[in-house]
C-alpha cells in the first residue's frame, strides 16, 4: 500500500478505534460521546458560561483554533490560555505546571467547562489543570491518545481517548474529532 494511503488508514483506524469514556468508567459509543460532549456546549451556552481549552504544541494551536471556532462560528464563549506572555511569565517566574491551572484559577467559575488536547495525555501542565478545574467545580473533557494508561483519560466527566501509535496521528486524529464535535453542535444549534 503507498505510504498516504497507510497514513490515511492508520488516522482512520484511531479513530475507529477510539474509546470514549465517562467519569465512572463506564464505557461509550462514540456518538454518544458526541451527543454528550454537544448537551453540555449546549448548557454552557444557555447558561452564558465559558469553555476552555488546554493543550502544549500543536494541541495548544488546537486549542486556540477550537477556541476561535467555538466563539465564532459556535455562538458560545471559548478560550484558549496560549497567550505566549502569558504561558512565558507563568513558567519562568512560578512552575511550567502552572500555565493552565492559574489562569483557570482567575477566570473559571463553577459550571463552565475545561477541554484537555494531549497527545500524550501525561503533560504535568495538563493534569495540574484538571485537577485545579475540579477544585472550581468544571466539567471536564479530555482529548489524550498514545498510551492506554495515559493520565488524563480516566480523569475527565467525558474522556475521548484515541490509540495512536505516533503524534502525528494522534493530533489528526484529536483535530478531526475536534471539528466532529463543533460541526455536530452547529447542526443541533441550527447554524
Amino acid at each position: 500500500m503507498p505510504y498516504f494511503a497507510q497514513y490515511t488508514k492508520a488516522v482512520s483506524d484511531a479513530l475507529l478505534n477510539m474509546k470514549v469514556t465517562i467519569d465512572t468508567g463506564e464505557e461509550k459509543s462514540a456518538d454518544e460521546g458526541l451527543a454528550a460532549w454537544c448537551d453540555i456546549t449546549c448548557d454552557i451556552k444557555a447558561n452564558n458560561a465559558t469553555m476552555f481549552f488546554a493543550g502544549n504544541g500543536a494541541s495548544a494551536m488546537m486549542a486556540g483554533h477550537m477556541a476561535a471556532d467555538a466563539s465564532k462560528n459556535g455562538g458560545f464563549r471559548g478560550l484558549a490560555f496560549n497567550d505566549a506572555a502569558l504561558m512565558t511569565a507563568i513558567g519562568n517566574d512560578i512552575s511550567y505546571d502552572e500555565v493552565f491551572a492559574l489562569p483557570l484559577g482567575r477566570f473559571a467559575d463553577p459550571g463552565d467547562v475545561l477541554v484537555t488536547i494531549s497527545s500524550s495525555g501525561n503533560s504535568p501542565n495538563i493534569i495540574r489543570a484538571i485537577k485545579k478545574a475540579r477544585e472550581i467545580g468544571l466539567t471536564v473533557v479530555t482529548v489524550s491518545g498514545m498510551g492506554a494508561d495515559n493520565r488524563s483519560r480516566a480523569m475527565g466527566d467525558l474522556n475521548f481517548y484515541v490509540p495512536a501509535a505516533t503524534y502525528g496521528i494522534a493530533e489528526a486524529s484529536h483535530q478531526v474529532l475536534l471539528h466532529g464535535w463543533l460541526d455536530r453542535f452547529m447542526e443541533m444549534d441550527g447554524r
